[in-house]
């Protein structure tokens, strides 16, 4: 494995054990979901760039237009859930109660 792999997958597993391990606040959680994303976006580029397909290097445009979609609702929902619970902690939200 290269260095250069080895810090794209790195990259990429800190940002899955921070969403996994460490759930306390929402913007946390999407913080830990955009590094994913921005990993997932570089390691894409330069793997088409290694291969030179024209057929490939749409795809990391594609990944970055619905990174920029979920990113956008992610914030959504954070204004929504602090205008009604009054804070982001996720420990607080209960999704059975209407």
């Amino acid at each position: 494995m290269t260095p250069l792999h080895f810090s794209f997958s790195s990259a990429f597993l800190l940002g899955l054990m921070g969403l996994t391990f460490h759930r306390t606040h929402l913007l946390s959680a999407l913080l830990c979901l955009e590094g994913m994303m921005l990993s997932l976006f570089i390691a894409l580029a330069l793997w088409a760039l290694q291969l030179e397909s024209l057929g490939f290097s749409t795809t990391p445009m594609l990944l970055l237009a619905f990174s920029a979609c979920e990113a956008s609702t992610g914030l959504a929902l954070l204004v929504a859930t602090t205008r009604t619970h009054g804070s982001d902690n996720l420990k607080n939200l209960n999704l059975l109660q209407c």
